[in-house]
C-alpha cells in the first residue's frame, strides 16, 4: 500500500521519538527519586493501601500483581535505563517488532506507575505522555518508513491538547475574554520559573497581546495542522514558538515539551534533508498500525463530545490505559496568590519567644529573596499539591497531615523532596503551617532590598502539632 508510508517525515519521526525518550527519562527518573515518601510502602498515600480497593479493571498496573519499595524502584529506573537507550537511538539498530515492544515496556511501566500514583499523579500531563507513549508504539524505526496514519493520529493528539486548552479559556474565566488574564497568571500561577518575576513585570497592554496570541494559537492554529504542506508546518512551528515562551515564562513539568514534541512530528523537513530510502513495511505492521488507527478513532468520541459541551471538563481520561484523553488548562486563573509556609521548632514546650525554624521546598515560593527556579521538564510532586493545599485544605485532606508527621519523625525520604532540613541533628518538637499572601515585587523594592517576593501573614494553617505519644508508630500524630 503505497499511500501507507510517509518517507519525507523520516527525520521528523526522529526528532519527535528522540524528544519522547527524553521525557520519558525525566518521567522515570522523577517517579525513582520521589516516590518513597509520595506513595511508596511508608509514604503518605502508600500503594498497599491504595490496591485494597483499586481493582485492575479500575487500576492495571504491574503493582497489582506484587509491589514493594524495591520492586517498584527497579521498575522506574528499568524504565529510566531504557528511555535513556532510545534516546541514544538504539531501537533504530533492531528488528521492526523489538523496536515497536521497546517502546510498548516503556509505555507499560509507566502506565503502572500512574495507575497507582493517586493524587500524586492525576496532571493532565501524565496522560499525555500515555497517549503519546501508545502512538510512539507504531510509528516504527529506521526498518520501515513512518506510516502516515500515525503521523496524524499525532496531529489529532496535538489539536486535542491545544484547542481543548483553547476552548476551556473562553469558556471558563472572563479574564480570558478581556484579555486580562496575564495581568495575574505569570504572579499566581502554580510554580514561577526564574523569569516569571519579569514577565509578570511587562507592560498592560503587551499583557493583552500575549492572551490574543493564545486564543489565536490554540483556537485557530491547530485546524491548520490538518491543511496541506507548507501551512501544515508553519501552523506546527506557530505552536512550537508559543510553547517555548511558555517554558520560558514558568514550570509545567514536561507539558509544554511534550507539546513541542508533537508539533515537530507536523514538521516536514524533507526539504533539509533529501531523499532517504527506507524499506518498505510488512503486511503484518500495516495491520497491527490500521487496527490501532481505528481504536483510537473510536476512543475519540468521548474526548469530541467533551470537546463541544458547555460543560467541558479538562484533563479527564475516559478509559484506564489512558489511550485517548481530553486536555485543557487554566480554565480558571488566580487573582491572588497563597502560599502554605511550614515551620518547626526544637523547642520543648511553646511560649512567647519560641523559635520557629521554615522549611524550604525546591521550587515553590519560600524565602522572599529566593528567585525561582527552572525545574521542568522535572516534575516536583511535593511542590505542585502544595499551591493546591493553599487553595484549600480539602486538596490537601489526604495526605497533608502524612506529611506533617514524616517532618516530625525527621524521614529521610520525605526530607529529600525539600531543598533542606533546618533539624539537621535531632527531630523538630512541634510542626505548624501557616498560610501567607504573596505577591511579586517591583523594580524599586527589587533593587533595595533584593526580595522577589513580599509576603504578608493571613492565618494559621495547622496550629503547632507534635507526635502524640514518643512511642507510638508511624501515622499517628
Amino acid at each position: 500500500m503505497e499511500w501507507f508510508s510517509a518517507p519525507d517525515y523520516w527525520l521528523s519521526r526522529l526528532v519527535f521519538q528522540r524528544a519522547l525518550a527524553a521525557l520519558y527519562l525525566a518521567a522515570f527518573v522523577g517517579a525513582a527519586l520521589q516516590f518513597r515518601a509520595l506513595i511508596g510502602e511508608r509514604g503518605m498515600l502508600p500503594v498497599p493501601e491504595y490496591l485494597r480497593y483499586a481493582p485492575m479493571r479500575r487500576a492495571p498496573s504491574i503493582f497489582q500483581l506484587h509491589y514493594s519499595d524495591r520492586f517498584f524502584a527497579c521498575c522506574a529506573w528499568t524504565g529510566a535505563v531504557l528511555s535513556a537507550a532510545l534516546l541514544g537511538g538504539a531501537a533504530d539498530h533492531l528488528p521492526l517488532w523489538t523496536a515497536m515492544l521497546w517502546w510498548a515496556v516503556l509505555w507499560a511501566l509507566y502506565l503502572s506507575i500512574v495507575n497507582v500514583g493517586q493524587t500524586w499523579y492525576a496532571f493532565g500531563w501524565e496522560s499525555l505522555l500515555l497517549e503519546t507513549g501508545f502512538l510512539a508504539v507504531f510509528l516504527g524505526n529506521e526498518r520501515a518508513a513512518p506510516p502516515v496514519l500515525v503521523l496524524w493520529l499525532l496531529r489529532w493528539l496535538l489539536f486535542r491538547v491545544e484547542f481543548g486548552a483553547g476552548l476551556i479559556k473562553v469558556r471558563g474565566d472572563e479574564c480570558w475574554r478581556r484579555l486580562t488574564c496575564l495581568y495575574y497568571h505569570h504572579e499566581t500561577q502554580p510554580m514561577p520559573g526564574p523569569l516569571s518575576w519579569f514577565f509578570h513585570r511587562l507592560p498592560g497592554p503587551l499583557h493583552r497581546v500575549e492572551a490574543a496570541a493564545n486564543h489565536v494559537t490554540q483556537l485557530l492554529v491547530p485546524v491548520l495542522l490538518f491543511t496541506p504542506q507548507p501551512v501544515a508546518s508553519a501552523a506546527a512551528g506557530l505552536v512550537v514558538v508559543t510553547q517555548l515562551w511558555l517554558v520560558l515564562s514558568g514550570n509545567f513539568a514536561w507539558l509544554n515539551w511534550l507539546t513541542i514534541a508533537l508539533a515537530l512530528s507536523a514538521v516536514d523537513l524533507s526539504a533539509f534533508t533529501g531523499p532517504h530510502p527506507l524499506p518498505a513495511p510488512p503486511l503484518w505492521y500495516e495491520v497491527l498500525v490500521i487496527a490501532a488507527t481505528g481504536l483510537v478513532l473510536a476512543l475519540s468520541y468521548r474526548p469530541v463530545r467533551n470537546l463541544i459541551s458547555r460543560r467541558q471538563a479538562m484533563n479527564r481520561s475516559f478509559d484506564p490505559l489512558h489511550l485517548v484523553n481530553t486536555y485543557g488548562a487554566f480554565g480558571t486563573v488566580g487573582r491572588v496568590r497563597y502560599e502554605v509556609v511550614i515551620e518547626g521548632t526544637d523547642e520543648p514546650a511553646l511560649r512567647a519567644g519560641t523559635v520557629w525554624r521554615e522549611y524550604e521546598f525546591k521550587g515553590k515560593p519560600g524565602d522572599p529573596r529566593r528567585l525561582p527556579r527552572q525545574y521542568a521538564p522535572y516534575h516536583l510532586r511535593l511542590d505542585w499539591l502544595m499551591w493546591f493545599a493553599a487553595l484549600s485544605p480539602a486538596y490537601a485532606r489526604s495526605w497533608f497531615g502524612g506529611f506533617v508527621e514524616r517532618l516530625l519523625e525527621n524521614d529521610r525520604d520525605t526530607l529529600k523532596l525539600l531543598r533542606g532540613n533546618p533539624f539537621p541533628d535531632a527531630p523538630p518538637s512541634y510542626v505548624r503551617a501557616r498560610l501567607y499572601h504573596y505577591t511579586f515585587t517591583d523594580w524599586r523594592r527589587l533593587r533595595s532590598t533584593g526580595a522577589w517576593w513580599e509576603r504578608r501573614y493571613l492565618r494559621e494553617y495547622l496550629p503547632p502539632t507534635r507526635l502524640s505519644r514518643t512511642d507510638v508508630p508511624a501515622g499517628r500524630v
